[in-house]
C-alpha cells in the first residue's frame, strides 16, 4: 500500500492515538459533525494491525456462525455480508476463505481511497473454492436501517463497536435484529492491557486511557456490555469471546506505535501525567526495540445471532 508522505519514527498514526494531522483519513463516519470532525485511522495504522487482528481473531465463533449461515432462508443462492467500517478489508480477507458457499460482499467505509483498496485486495475464493464478490457503498454506518439490510445473511465490523455511542449501537442492534440478520462484531478495546515487565504506571496510564476511549459519549471499553445489551433487548442470542493482542518481539512496529498512541491519549485525558508519561513511553520503547517488552493488549469479540425473519430456526 502507498503512502501519502514519508513518516518520522516519532510519529503517531491516526488511529493508534490522539494525534491529526492534514490528509490522514478516517475509514467511517460516525456521525454528521461538520467539517472539522477529526478522522479516526490512517492506512498505514490499518495495515500495521492487520496481521496481530488476524491471529487474535476468535476463531470459536465461526462454528456458531456457519451453523446459522446454513440454515438462512435463500442460502442456495449465496450469502451477502456488509462489512461496515470495511477500512481495507482486513475482514474480508480473514472470513470469506473461512466460510463455505458463494459470497458477495458489500463494503461500507467513508474513505472512497479505502473503498477502492479493500476492493481490488478482497479474496475471490471461500474456502470451498465457490465464488466471492465484492461492491463498495460510501455512507454513514451509523444510519443503518432494516431496510438496508434486505436480503443481507451476515454483518460484519472490526474495532468498530468501541467509536460508537450507545444510541448508534442500539441502531446498529436494531437494524441487524429488524433483518434477521446475525452479526460478528470483532476486536472491540476491553479496557484492560499487560505489560510485561510490569511498571507502576501502567494501571495509572490504563484508566487514564480509557477515560479517553469514553470521550464525547463513546462507549470505549464498554461497548461490548452495551452490544449485548442491546442485541438481547431484541431477542438475539449473544455470544462474546476473547479476542487479544499478544505481542512479542516479532511486533514491535505494532507496539511502539500502539504504545505511542496509548500513552499519548492518555497524556491527553490527563495533561499532569505528561512529565513522568514521556520517561515512562522512553523506558518502555527502549525495552520494546531491544526485544524485551512483552504487550497484551484484550480485546473481545461478539457473536450476535437475530431471530432469522424468513421463518427458518
Amino acid at each position: 500500500m502507498g503512502r501519502e508522505r514519508e513518516q518520522a519514527p516519532s510519529e503517531v498514526i491516526a488511529g493508534a492515538g490522539p494525534v491529526v494531522r492534514p490528509g490522514e483519513r478516517a475509514t467511517v463516519r460516525l456521525r454528521e459533525t461538520g467539517p472539522e470532525e477529526p478522522p479516526r485511522y490512517a492506512p498505514e495504522w490499518l495495515e500495521l494491525r492487520e496481521s496481530a487482528d488476524a491471529a487474535a481473531r476468535a476463531h470459536d465463533l465461526l462454528d456458531p456462525l456457519r451453523i446459522r449461515l446454513a440454515n438462512l432462508p435463500g442460502k442456495a443462492g449465496g450469502i451477502v455480508v456488509h462489512d461496515l467500517g470495511c477500512g481495507t478489508g482486513s475482514m474480508g480477507r480473514w472470513l470469506a476463505p473461512r466460510l463455505d458457499g458463494s459470497q458477495h460482499w458489500i463494503l461500507h467505509d467513508r474513505d472512497p481511497y479505502l473503498l477502492h483498496f479493500a476492493a481490488v485486495a478482497s479474496p475471490r475464493a471461500a474456502a470451498d473454492g465457490s465464488r466471492v464478490t465484492v461492491e463498495t457503498r460510501r455512507g454513514d454506518v451509523a444510519r443503518l436501517t432494516p431496510d438496508a439490510l434486505i436480503g443481507a445473511s451476515l454483518v460484519t465490523a472490526s474495532a468498530l463497536l468501541d467509536v460508537l455511542t450507545r444510541e448508534e449501537v442500539d441502531t446498529l442492534a436494531e437494524a441487524c435484529t429488524g433483518a434477521g440478520c446475525p452479526a460478528l462484531l470483532t476486536l472491540s478495546v476491553a479496557g484492560r492491557v499487560e505489560l510485561t515487565p510490569a511498571h507502576p504506571m501502567d494501571a495509572e496510564l490504563t484508566e487514564a486511557f480509557n477515560a479517553h476511549q469514553r470521550r464525547g459519549g463513546l462507549l470505549g471499553p464498554d461497548a461490548v456490555t452495551a452490544a449485548c445489551e442491546a442485541f438481547a433487548d431484541r431477542g438475539a442470542t449473544v455470544k462474546v469471546h476473547p479476542s487479544a493482542w499478544r505481542l512479542g518481539p516479532d511486533e514491535k512496529a505494532l507496539t511502539e506505535q500502539w504504545l505511542r498512541g496509548w500513552v499519548g491519549a492518555a497524556v491527553e485525558e490527563r495533561p499532569e501525567l505528561a512529565g513522568r508519561a514521556d520517561a515512562y513511553l522512553a523506558e518502555r520503547l527502549a525495552a520494546n526495540a531491544a526485544g524485551e517488552l512483552r504487550v497484551v493488549v484484550h480485546h473481545s469479540d461478539l457473536l450476535a445471532l437475530a431471530r432469522p425473519t424468513g421463518g427458518t430456526a
